[in-house]
């Protein structure tokens, strides 16, 4: 299996190089047919597209990858999915050189939110009896009976809406399948590739492009005995009589006649470099006719409406006036800045608890007597923080909500679209059935906070089940965020009424996360030791 994405549970960009079949071989279906599949026929954001090359996007630190070019909105203003994945479709026979061709496509490209999909991920899990079938080398995994057609369909289509899917993790030596499935999310562009790739009707309709790899069959042979034999420990006899039993007979009758099926044919595998330069040419033309500019079009709506019923305002008391007298007084010391701070954040997260399900519940207390109280109702509560200033009201969460999952997204804006990026997100397992309460120091726009709620439906969270938390948000994120996500709980400490030029919040509170860091601070904090936020 091979696939790079931006995985939901370890949400790091990887490559995974996995075993491919150690046999392929056949039960003596061959000639079997499924309504599926397609009759045999007899007959046969970078403008360069240099293949030169360049130093890759991202950062490395440890365990985790993060991309510094990120994926822009893939939704509209109405929050809505307004472009799906771009897919290249990858066919051609065993040992072609199809992986190549992809790694070719991906490194010019130049394009950081690529999965690579294998189709070998998608055989079915074998019967005991085709288990030992495939011991002895006598079962065909170059059959489209051997592929689960089904699972990889529905796989394929959620990937290209921007859903997050598990793909299977295929174990050759147990022919069964891992029961750790990967999590894969944020393709903007999907290369799929395998044998069967164009031998389903449904699968053909997914495809954007379909590209055949065309290689000579003796370089093909020669291929599959270089790699039995060293990476798999097999003997030249073993390899050879099942291309002659097997491989070579499914070349013929179910490979081979979709070459007319595609858009280009690569002579050559990964060695055809023009060949590779015009389908880099031509997804770039798709990609830049896709781009969206959300933030511009989120600025200029949404004038002079009334606040939606959906927000909910910290009662103003005078604690809480105090409060925010000293966080958005400029002269406040990083110290305070911090103290007062998480003073707000406590009562804000308290105050965002009100709005989770509950149920009546009775207990006996000390004195043996009932009490009617109330429970929560609802399966799970995750906290989830857009880094790095949302990150700073974790602590308060973690205070009134024992045990609670934590998740992070990090959103940056581009500095030359202005749009929001997804850059990197880390989420728990089986968060679609919890309560997620979306953390975030401050709203003004509502891009960064739309993109965040967006990921979490792509995730099949329930839009009703998610709360928007911040600090301070302008009047304008509130309309975005209510009219892109009508069910969405949206709750903060106040609501300023504007932006400036350059889309801060006016009054405002300054940048928050500069303040509470203590980046790009002023003279006056030189004493006190800055606080970077932990790389993620």
């Amino acid at each position: 299996m091979a696939v790079t994405g931006l995985c939901g549970e370890c949400c790091v960009r990887e490559m995974e190089h996995g075993k491919k079949s150690s046999a392929r071989s056949d039960s003596g279906s061959g000639e079997d047919s499924l309504d599926r599949l397609l009759p045999p026929v007899n007959t046969p954001r970078r403008k360069s597209t240099t293949l030169g090359k360049t130093e890759p996007p991202l950062l490395r630190t440890g365990t985790r990858t993060i991309y510094t070019a990120g994926r822009p909105p893939w939704y509209n203003e109405h929050g809505t999915q307004s472009k799906d994945a771009f897919v290249i479709g990858l066919c051609g026979g065993s040992a072609s050189g199809k992986t190549t061709v992809a790694n070719k496509i991906i490194e010019a490209l130049d394009v950081p939110w690529v999965v690579l999909l294998s189709m070998d991920s998608f055989y079915k899990v074998l019967s005991p009896e085709e288990q030992a079938l495939a011991a002895s080398n006598d079962y065909n995994f170059d059959h489209p009976g051997a592929f689960d057609f089904q699972l990889l369909v529905t796989t394929l289509r959620k990937l290209k809406q921007g859903k997050s899917v598990k793909i299977p993790v295929y174990d050759f030596t147990t022919h069964g399948r891992q029961k750790e499935w990967k999590n894969v999310y944020g393709a903007s562009v999907i290369i799929f590739e395998g044998i069967m790739s164009f031998a389903d009707k449904e699968l053909l309709q997914l495809l954007d492009m379909k590209i055949f790899v065309d290689t000579d069959s003796d370089i093909r042979l020669v291929r599959r005995l270089q790699r039995d034999i060293t990476e798999r420990g097999r003997d030249i006899e073993g390899v050879i009589k099942q291309y002659n039993k097997f491989v070579k007979p499914a070349f013929e009758q179910y490979i081979e006649p979709t070459m007319r099926l595609a858009d280009i044919v690569v002579p050559r595998g990964g060695g055809n470099m023009v060949a590779i330069d015009l389908i880099v040419q031509h997804v770039h033309s798709q990609l830049e006719g896709r781009e969206l500019s959300v933030r511009a079009l989120l600025a200029s709506a949404h004038q002079s409406q009334p606040l939606p019923q959906t927000l909910s305002v910290l009662e103003s008391t005078p604690q809480v006036r105090g409060l925010h007298t000293i966080i958005r007084n400029k002269d406040t010391s990083r110290d305070e800045f911090i103290f007062y701070s998480k003073r707000l954040m406590r009562l804000l997260i308290e105050h965002a608890l009100t709005f989770l399900p509950s149920k009546k519940c009775m207990v006996q207390t000390p004195q043996g007597q009932e009490y009617e109280g109330r429970s929560f109702s609802g399966k799970g509560i995750t906290g989830v923080s857009i880094l790095r200033a949302g990150e700073t009201m974790e602590p308060a969460l973690r205070a009134v909500c024992k045990d609670v999952r934590i998740g992070k997204i990090l959103i940056q804006t581009n500095l030359d679209s202005g749009e929001p990026e997804l850059h990197y997100l880390r989420l728990p397992r089986d968060i679609s059935e919890d309560h997620v309460i979306l953390m975030d120091s401050t709203v003004s726009t509502g891009a960064a906070a739309m993109m965040a709620i967006r990921v979490l439906l792509d995730h099949d969270v329930q839009e009703e089940n998610i709360l928007l938390v911040s600090l301070l948000m302008a009047e304008l994120g509130v309309h975005s965020v209510a009219y892109a996500f009508p069910r969405v709980k949206i709750i903060t400490t106040a609501v300023d009424k504007s932006l400036d030029d350059f889309l801060h919040v006016i009054p405002g509170i300054g940048d928050f996360g500069d303040r509470y860091f203590g980046t790009d601070a002023p003279s006056s904090w030189s004493d006190e030791e800055d606080q970077e936020l932990p790389s993620c």
